[in-house]
């Protein structure tokens, strides 16, 4: 997790509440927070929860997500990254044509159990291994049973 820089997301708050034309006791009550712990949160002096920003967010009417990597609880360039290496790897396996479909979905679902051993799957909301099965399509296979050439024995 990224290091908490409250004083940035302090100043951006209070650019926002004027920018809303919001007085702190406005902004306050309509986030469902106290006037002083608001008030400490723009001065810097408060980390607040990724509760009370989306609390805030809405009622700014702006993105928690933007609050939440000013807070420093998102990393965004990060995730992105991550996001995008994980697709790519998901899209490797799937267009492989030396493979069939049931090597896809069970390449898929060791790469899924890996990444949740190691802290990095299901938390964001993707679909757990198997559940993506329909996007896994080898035109060699019909029904998913091999339509290559079969051999007999002879």
């Amino acid at each position: 997790m990224a290091s908490l820089n409250v004083g940035n997301l302090g100043e951006y708050l209070r650019e926002q509440r004027r920018n809303a034309q919001l007085s702190l006791r406005q902004l306050a009550e309509a986030a469902g927070v106290s006037n002083p712990y608001l008030s400490q949160i723009e001065r810097g002096l408060r980390k607040p929860s990724a509760e009370v920003l989306q609390q805030v967010a809405k009622a700014l009417r702006i993105s928690a997500e933007t609050l939440y990597v000013r807070a420093g609880i998102l990393d965004a360039e990060r995730d992105g990254e991550e996001r995008f290496r994980e697709g790519a790897t998901r899209a490797a396996l799937l267009a492989d044509p030396s493979l069939n479909v049931k090597q896809k979905q069970v390449l898929l679902q060791i790469y899924e159990s890996f990444r949740k051993e190691n802290g990095f799957g299901g938390a964001d909301g993707a679909e757990p291994a198997g559940q993506g099965d329909a996007d896994v399509h080898d035109p060699r296979t019909v029904g998913g049973h091999d339509a290559g050439p079969q051999q007999t024995a002879g």
